[in-house]
């Protein structure tokens, strides 16, 4: 058997493996990143710069808001003070250039926000320091009740055709999943024009004190529970987009990188599993996904990539129902047997295999 070849491609980039790491504090220090690459990580997105650090190092705004007008007082308070980010915008950049000057491996900026406001000017200057490509993180909880969904997802399309128009480099768009159609949100953006669809953002989800009568925020690595919503998806797009796909959130060991490739990912992206073992455990994965492929007689990726996604069905959307159907159904009949074990069990009798 020819010797296993684990690269793929991701929004144009030519990557050594599928496995990089995803937006976080992981390439913060030059040293951390020096080691991500040693052990084998194939691509580095730098944790994501807030549209909101960017416009208050601009015009000392925040959303328009003027910190010395007393009526945005309690609503600024809310943002952490310039000092308690990691990296200020001008040093976001020099950051940028120094990991691209000891690094061979693709680098990857992030920006995070949910308006176009500073975008295209910082995005430029992204590509100039010398970006391999741009990832967007479209964060937004809208609490407007009067903002439609066609509204939504039409300034998230203009956001993207705008910065096409600009940039040379590619662009991803990293997405929740919360919208009424998804799928069709996808397609769209990728006929705007995006590189890659990233899935899924993580919605922080704040919890409630109810000692203090507060909002408490909190922020749990994920495991690989979260990781079957970004499954079912990548497997819906599969063949159904032009656009690289990538997986981030959920994937915790081998197993849940091989699942990723096989519903159709181009690349997975990990966080929590490394800040957990550390940068060698890319080593691990990519000797697993080896292993494995060797024992299933696969030679490269695209052997097995969206070899489980919906584009091998022939009806997608009946194939989805009717797993649903049978998951339910199996369920009220395991339900069901256990219920009659229960009821035929003597107190002292072992339980029924």
């Amino acid at each position: 058997m020819p010797a296993i070849d684990l690269s793929t491609t991701y929004l144009g980039l030519s990557l050594a493996n599928p496995f990089m790491t995803g937006a976080s504090p992981l390439a913060d220090h030059l040293d951390t990143v020096r080691r991500l690459e040693d052990a084998g990580c194939a691509a580095i997105v730098l944790h994501s710069l807030f549209e909101e650090q960017i416009t208050q190092a601009e015009s000392g705004r925040i959303h328009q808001m003027d910190p010395l007008d007393s009526k945005f007082a309690t609503v600024l308070s809310y943002f952490p003070e310039p000092d308690l980010y990691a990296l200020r915008p001008d040093e976001y950049l020099e950051h940028l250039r120094r990991i691209k000057q000891i690094v061979k491996i693709p680098v990857i900026a992030s920006l995070n926000g949910t308006t176009a406001e500073a975008w295209w000017r910082f995005a430029k200057l992204i590509e100039q320091a010398g970006a391999d490509a741009l990832e967007l993180n479209m964060y937004e909880v809208v609490t407007d009740v009067e903002q439609t969904a066609l509204g939504i997802e039409r300034d998230l399309r203009q956001i993207v055709q705008d910065l096409k128009q600009d940039l040379k480099i590619p662009i991803a768009v990293k997405l929740a999943p919360f919208f009424t159609a998804f799928g069709n949100v996808a397609r769209e953006l990728d006929r705007s024009g995006a590189d890659g669809l990233v899935l899924f953002n993580r919605f922080l989800q704040p919890d409630i004190d109810i000692r203090h009568l507060a909002v408490w925020p909190r922020l749990e690595l994920s495991d690989s529970a979260e990781l079957l919503l970004r499954l079912r998806w990548i497997a819906i797009l599969r063949g159904q987009v032009r656009c690289s796909l990538a997986v981030t959130g959920g994937v915790g060991t081998p197993i849940d990188g091989i699942k990723a490739i096989l519903a159709g990912a181009d690349v997975v992206q990990m966080v929590s599993a490394i800040l957990r073992h550390g940068p060698s455990y890319f080593a691990s994965m990519r000797q697993e996904l080896g292993r494995w492929m060797e024992s299933l007689e696969f030679a490269r990726l695209s052997d097995f990539r969206g070899r489980l996604s919906l584009a091998t069905t022939e009806a997608p959307s009946t194939f989805e129902r009717a797993h649903y159907i049978r998951t339910l159904s199996g369920w009220s009949s395991w339900m069901g047997y256990q219920a009659y074990v229960r009821s035929h069990q003597d107190d002292d009798s072992k339980p029924v295999s």
